[in-house]
């Protein structure tokens, strides 16, 4: 096949059939496009890699699909980038990388759409999907960048301080036409080769949460925008490996990832503003919660959590931020889409 060459790179945590599915979906939408599909596994531990790869040889994709051990479990990003570094087949590197949830089933065209976009818009490094749950309802998967006044309002969730912070709202409604946004969710997200030479691969500093919003802040950053493509379709169950929709409690990793963030690009004085502007616009929803009897929206404990982790973190030892790098290229140009 001829063409731009595309590597669709699946990260496994215990779910092999369930990947194996996302896996089939990717080959039927790579249909016509060069390149391969990469299935990582997370060291599940539990069998997952010996019947995947059986699997694969079984059902004859051994010249499209490979599985690969990442060797151990350093969450998303570092999955995602075992299977980035090991590139296509026979150790040629891709054009575009796609990077799809092991409970993400692309239509079948749904490919074919962002590698189409990414190859007539060159100012363009990310394209993302359409993502729609099983039930047909359409997931939020576009995002403005997070900031002080988007967590006050997230945590509030009140219509008079939306109102008044519409520019910070973080998730953006479901986009009605393709156009750039500020970030997109990673369980479909294409990426220009040339974009993850210039700025690195994953931050594996994030295990779970907050590491494609920190990829696709650095590749805005260098002048790479990310735009939503909407013909391109993909189903989503959504947090099968994780199992958020079970959580009781939010896990410290995931207060990590969201520190992490903002120390990263904002410092910790904004990271502690952010913290508090959580904290208070979460005081302000209890309170409504008090007078209207309302649903309580959060996991237990949550506000109390979100508080000790940042008044602790002065006190952990922090790992080095961990993006991995990639050769240098020549540095682009500012890019602006129409």
């Amino acid at each position: 096949m001829e063409g731009p060459r595309v590597l669709t790179v699946i990260v496994n945590w215990r779910t092999p059939a369930m990947t194996l599915e996302a896996a089939a979906a990717a080959l039927r939408a790579m249909e016509g496009i060069a390149g391969a599909i990469t299935i990582v596994d997370n060291m599940s531990g539990d069998g997952s890699f010996e019947r995947m790869a059986a699997e694969v040889a079984a059902r004859g994709w051994s010249g499209r699909v490979r599985v690969l051990q990442a060797g151990r479990n350093g969450g998303f990003g570092a999955g995602n980038n075992a299977g980035i570094r090991a590139g296509l087949p026979g150790g040629g590197a891709p054009d575009y990388v796609y990077l799809l949830n092991s409970d993400a089933f692309p239509a079948p065209g749904a490919i074919r759409a962002l590698l189409d976009y990414l190859e007539a818009h060159p100012e363009a490094g990310l394209a993302g999907s359409h993502i729609r749950g099983p039930d047909g309802a359409a997931h939020r998967t576009a995002f403005r960048f997070p900031s002080a006044a988007g967590e006050f309002e997230g945590a509030a969730r009140s219509g008079p301080v939306s109102r008044l912070l519409a520019r910070h709202i973080v998730p953006l409604p479901v986009p009605e036409a393709t156009r750039p946004v500020d970030w997109l969710a990673g369980c479909s997200l294409m990426i220009r080769e040339e974009v993850l030479a210039q700025i690195g691969l994953f931050d594996e500093t994030f295990f779970l949460y907050f590491e494609e919003t920190d990829l696709c802040r650095r590749a805005a950053a260098a002048g790479w925008p990310a735009v939503y493509v909407r013909d391109s379709a993909v189903v989503h169950i959504g947090s099968e490996s994780t199992g958020m929709k079970r959580w009781t409690r939010m896990p410290r990793y995931w207060f990590d990832s969201r520190l992490h963030y903002f120390v990263k690009h904002h410092g910790p004085a904004y990271a502690a503003l952010a913290t508090a502007a959580h904290a208070a616009g979460g005081l302000v929803w209890r309170a409504r919660r008090l007078v209207q009897r309302k649903d309580r929206g959060d996991p237990p404990h949550f506000l109390r959590d979100l508080v000790a982790h940042a008044l602790a973190a002065p006190f952990r030892r922090r790992r080095p931020s961990a993006a991995a790098p990639r050769p240098p290229v020549a540095a682009a140009k500012p890019r602006s889409l129409p």
